[in-house]
């Protein structure tokens, strides 16, 4: 016996009432972006039933909207944050025109292509993640903007030949506490990789370990642009300037998003 086709009914006002029951606050964006991605309203149905179980939107359509970057998402893999797109500001802000840029803790890779497309001129790209899931969909993205990508833990992952040559180091590291991810939405935590969010008792685990390793692989002047909150916003700079680094803090309340960047300076000295 076969089993019954998916219903193929979800295509106007029922499908954002079934996503809107589930849960969806944004139920009308993503009924155009699930009806954009079905080939046909078999298709359609099936995309829901997978939404309304909790899948995260991203994962069942296969990709991610970042800015204007469309990145590859594959189930399993950590969704871009919209809150990200600080990063891209900052870095553009803070080094105009870099040579080399690494996107450390890469997950699919919107960051280091966003930043890439934002910036003028020719770059050498690396990026990193200890996920091979990640890796694979990273590999997709930048492969238009000849970006490099790396599978290993944080700066095992590089080539030795970046060291003290990085202009732009983007990190966008786990730095949820260990003991609030069971309080994270259930798309997250159940569908996400935990070594994407799992930060360490007090979140800034990671923090720590890229700032100390910052200094080896920042170019004189080099910038390390780092995403954290606001209320570990303190930790971070604490980490950054323990590597000897000048920190700061930039904030965005619309995109409730929080970076602290440490530069080098010029003659590449710590400061």
């Amino acid at each position: 016996m076969h089993p019954a086709p998916p219903d193929p009914r979800p295509l106007g006002e029922d499908l954002v009432a079934s996503l809107r029951a589930a849960g969806c606050v944004f139920a009308e964006e993503e009924a155009a972006v699930l009806r954009e991605s079905a080939a046909s309203p078999a298709a359609l149905a099936a995309l829901v039933a997978r939404r309304v179980a909790g899948e995260p939107l991203e994962q069942v359509v296969g990709w991610a909207q970042f800015g204007a970057v469309r990145v590859p998402v594959e189930p399993g893999v950590f969704v871009p944050r919209q809150r990200t797109r600080l990063l891209v500001e900052v870095a553009r802000a803070a080094v105009p025109a870099p040579s080399t840029v690494v996107d450390l803790c890469c997950g699919a890779g919107a960051l280091g292509a966003a930043v890439a497309a934002a910036l003028p001129g020719p770059l050498e790209l690396h990026a990193a993640d200890v996920d091979p899931v990640a890796v694979r969909c990273a590999e997709r993205t930048l492969a238009p903007v000849g970006g490099q990508v790396h599978l290993g833990d944080l700066y095992d992952a590089l080539p030795a030949r970046l060291r003290r040559r990085v202009d732009l180091l983007l990190v966008n590291a786990p730095y949820v506490p260990t003991g609030a991810i069971a309080l994270m939405p259930p798309e997250a935590r159940l569908h996400e990789p935990r070594t994407a969010l799992d930060g360490g008792a007090d979140g800034l685990d990671l923090h720590r370990r890229v700032a100390a390793g910052a200094p080896e692989w920042l170019s004189p002047g080099g910038v390390l642009v780092l995403e954290t909150s606001e209320e570990q916003a303190p930790g971070t700079v604490a980490a950054v300037r323990a590597a000897g680094l000048a920190a700061a803090v930039v904030t965005d309340p619309d995109l409730d998003a929080t970076a602290v960047t440490g530069r080098r300076d010029d003659r590449g000295d710590v400061l």
